[in-house]
């Protein structure tokens, strides 16, 4: 137990930084409720969950190999500038105040995180980063370990992502449209933003394998 609490905590860590899916899941809180910024909390975790059963089965060094990396900066990036763009148009639209029932449904906010979790930021960062972790933890003789880890870092990351949305849903109670609204904007801004940056680092790797 003292094993998966460490990992838990492992995983608030992982999850605090605010990246591309805080923003997503924010901006579907305030303007659907709770269940939509979980929802898309948990197309992120679709992902992780994936990564994690990848670096289990030995499939991580394919994933780091240039020839597949260097199209997913690309793809990632036509991803997030939609999801951002999105954001933007639709800043007025879909939004419920509280005590409101939403009228989008909560498949497409699933949807937009699991687009957002396959950009590259969040694959590389696993597989660099986290995946030396669960990497160097996997031993044959005792496969018990390594899923135990793996399941106390997706329970932090499940920690973070309510504790947030608690906070995003009382904060909502307090917004009007405008603002929330306004925030959609942002949200847009900040994920187009992000894209551009998938772009430069695609840029980057071509030039530097010329």
């Amino acid at each position: 137990m003292a094993l998966f609490f460490t990992y838990v905590i492992a995983g608030l860590a992982i999850a605090m930084p605010v990246g591309a899916i805080t923003v997503e899941m924010i901006k579907q809180g305030l303007k659907n409720g709770f269940m939509h910024g979980w929802a898309v909390g948990l197309g992120g975790m679709t992902i992780d969950f994936v990564l994690i059963a990848a670096l289990y089965l030995g499939l991580a060094s394919i994933l780091q190999l240039p020839f597949i990396q260097i199209p997913m900066w690309l793809i990632g990036a036509v991803f997030l500038f939609l999801i951002g763009y999105e954001s933007i148009k639709n800043a007025d639209n879909d939004i419920t105040l509280a005590g409101e029932k939403p009228a989008k449904s909560i498949r497409s906010s699933y949807r937009n995180g699991f687009l957002v979790a396959i950009s590259p930021g969040n694959v590389v960062f696993w597989l660099s980063v986290f995946g030396a972790v669960l990497s160097n933890t996997y031993n044959p003789e005792q496969p018990s370990n390594f899923l135990l880890i793996a399941a106390g870092i997706l329970t932090g990351i499940l920690l973070h992502d309510i504790g947030l949305l608690a906070i995003v849903a009382t904060t909502r109670k307090v917004m009007n449209r405008a603002m929330i609204k306004g925030f959609s904007i942002i949200a847009g801004i900040v994920l187009i933003g992000f894209s551009g940056y998938f772009v430069y680092e695609f840029f980057k790797v071509i030039t530097d394998r010329i």
